[in-house]
């Protein structure tokens, strides 16, 4: 099974910040089983049913991806769920736990909630033990992100209210903005920050790159965090398996519950 999510419909158009030679084929992330192993591999065998990040090439019909790349697939997870789950709930894990060092019971604000990205924000968050906040542009998203653990849920219809009722949700401002989507949304997301808050930086899903007032950032002594996961793990490729063992450590436990996404037969 190989996902289809937001980077590989920019990796095909040539949008995104990685742009691999053509020709190539999409895939970004896929599950399978294991049907063949180098004689230097430890740790899994034929049959193994594991999960991998590959950037491109998991549409294929067979992928070879190195030992640490592929990570062993909990029995209770779908092969669906397992080729939806590394991409989003990595860089959610990624941006939450490694870059902001949010800590239980701080307050997140995520936008674009109804997202892959977003909603595994949501869930992540929740098993971190954060009091979440979640905006999603649909009832049905915002009733998704609502059963993953958000507290409260809004429409992002109007930017300014988003900023108000965060604020007043979170007592005057929230720890931490979750921001998939960039445009102006983000402008309004950042003033609802509470003093020494953070806005994580994680995608322009609106197709606009917000331009953040330095002077917010500076008058409440706010800190603005990138997240490019892709770019870290490229350079710490060791880290992938850490992060991915303590998510399906989570899954294990049943403290996360990745949706299962909608499946298409290749025909």
């Amino acid at each position: 099974a190989a996902g289809v999510a937001f980077v590989d419909a920019l990796l095909v158009q040539g949008l995104y910040q990685i742009k691999p030679p053509l020709p190539f084929t999409p895939g970004s992330e896929l599950a399978g089983t294991v049907t063949e192993v180098a004689p230097d591999v430890t740790g899994l065998a034929v049959g193994d049913r594991v999960l991998a990040a590959t950037l491109i090439g998991g549409m294929a019909t067979e992928v070879v991806v190195p030992a640490r790349a592929a990570v062993k697939v909990p029995g209770t997870m779908s092969d669906g769920q397992a080729a939806t789950f590394a991409q989003s709930y990595s860089t959610a894990y990624f941006a939450l736990a490694k870059r902001a060092w949010l800590r239980g019971g701080q307050t997140l604000l995520v936008l674009g909630a109804g997202s892959g990205v977003g909603l595994a924000a949501v869930d992540v968050g929740r098993a971190l033990g954060l009091d979440v906040l979640a905006v999603a542009s649909s009832d049905a998203k915002r009733e998704l992100a609502t059963s993953r653990g958000a507290r409260a849920v809004f429409d992002p219809a109007d930017p300014v209210a988003v900023k108000v009722w965060a604020r007043e949700q979170s007592d005057g401002g929230v720890d931490a903005v979750y921001d998939p989507v960039g445009g102006v949304l983000a402008l309004e997301a950042l003033r609802a920050l509470r003093e020494d808050g953070q806005f994580l930086v994680i995608g322009f899903a609106s197709g606009t790159i917000p331009a953040l007032p330095a002077n917010q950032v500076l008058l409440s002594n706010r800190r603005v965090v990138g997240v490019d996961l892709g770019g870290w793990l490229a350079r710490h490729p060791a880290d992938n398996a850490e992060i991915l063992g303590a998510l399906l450590k989570l899954v294990e436990a049943g403290r996360l519950n990745p949706v299962e996404p909608v499946a298409h037969p290749v025909t």
